[in-house]
């Protein structure tokens, strides 16, 4: 990586020569200007007010314009005259916690290496003291032409420093929060909570720019003289919010469902609920809805449901026939009774005969 500046750490009387490099990059996708009737470029042009001409860089040169409009020059030997002691210096002034920095102050980013092999053990020391008190540095450098604030911090094995905005360049938010009071329920905030625990974290390196990638495809597209397809346009986050509680459910559900998390929570909740199986059509063409039932009851709904005139009758053939038999071996043991006490009888008469004789004899 190309440095674009070269200076010092000024740490105490220890004096640490560094490079600067930038840490971040853009990128961004930048279009030109053209002409729409024949595809032209369009350029600007410095062009003087005063002649008309156009002006080559080396003859421009820096001015302030005051409040009637005067301008008064200031040239480059001007500013290298002032007393600027963060010249090529980036004095630390300071170690504070991480948290004392306003996020707003936040800007430009760097890397600063050590420039040099007799840098290395200072800039080493530097680095390590600032990862054992788990403070940041603040230092003053100056950078194109003016004075700025930065906050020295240790990425991996580097000391990174974050370019920022000085305390009065942050404008109070005045007139930006709402202005009717509000109140927000406890069942808000749960349901709030609850949508933050399912988005849960997310590995920003995992995160990318969606746009970007569209605008490379569809530059791609007409470099090669494909049609273009219009995107498919999102309209479900449009429109206001009227029922707060009911778009935060369907966000935590959403939420769930994008995680596969929504499978086994529904199966939970219907654990409780009746088995309702789908609509089938009978042979008369009306419809009927089967639902699950206890097994000691099936078999009357079974019976009652099949039961028909030709039943009925069936039914009523077999109780007459059931009365029949009752009543053939009913008869039938009548006859063997009477048969039974007839015999009896015949027995009796002949011992009564036999006894006289038995007497005759002796």
């Amino acid at each position: 990586m190309r440095s674009i500046w070269n200076g010092a750490i000024s740490f105490g009387l220890v004096s640490i020569p560094i490079k600067l490099v930038n840490a971040t990059e853009n990128h961004s996708i930048h279009f030109r200007q053209i002409h729409l009737a024949d595809g032209g470029r369009i350029r600007y042009r410095k062009v003087c007010e005063l002649d008309e001409e156009e002006v080559a860089g080396g003859e421009i040169g820096k001015a302030y314009e005051d409040a009637d409009g005067t301008m008064i020059p200031i040239t480059d030997e001007d500013l290298a005259q002032l007393p600027l002691p963060t010249a090529k210096t980036i004095e630390i002034v300071a170690f504070v916690p991480a948290d004392e920095i306003d996020p707003l102050q936040m800007d430009a980013a760097y890397y600063l290496s050590a420039n040099g092999v007799p840098a290395a053990k200072p800039y080493t020391l530097l680095r390590e003291a600032l990862k054992r008190s788990n403070k940041v540095a603040v230092a003053k450098y100056a950078l194109r032409g003016r004075e700025r604030l930065g906050m020295l911090r240790v990425v991996d094995d580097v000391i990174a420093m974050h370019g920022l905005l000085w305390p009065d360049e942050i404008r109070a938010p005045e007139g930006v929060a709402p202005d009717s009071d509000v109140t927000v329920r406890d069942a808000e905030l749960d349901l709030a909570d609850a949508l933050m625990d399912t988005l849960g974290e997310v590995d920003m390196d995992s995160l990318h720019d969606d746009y970007r990638e569209a605008v490379e495809e569809l530059i791609a597209a007409k470099a090669s003289g494909e049609a273009v397809q219009p995107a498919e346009s999102d309209d479900s986050s449009g429109g206001k919010v009227i029922d707060l509680i009911a778009a935060l459910e369907s966000s935590v559900r959403a939420a769930k469902k994008s995680r596969g998390e929504g499978d086994e929570n529904e199966a939970e909740n219907k654990g409780d609920m009746a088995d309702v199986h789908p609509i089938k059509k009978t042979a008369s063409g009306k419809t009927a809805q089967r639902k699950s039932t206890p097994k000691s009851t099936g078999t009357k709904k079974s019976t009652s449901s099949t039961s028909s005139p030709a039943r009925k009758t069936a039914q009523k053939q077999k109780k007459t026939t059931a009365k029949s038999t009752s009543s053939a071996s009913a008869s039938k043991s009548s006859s063997s009774a009477k048969k039974q006490t007839s015999s009896n009888a015949r027995s009796t008469t002949k011992k009564k005969t036999a006894a006289p004789r038995k007497r005759a004899s002796a």
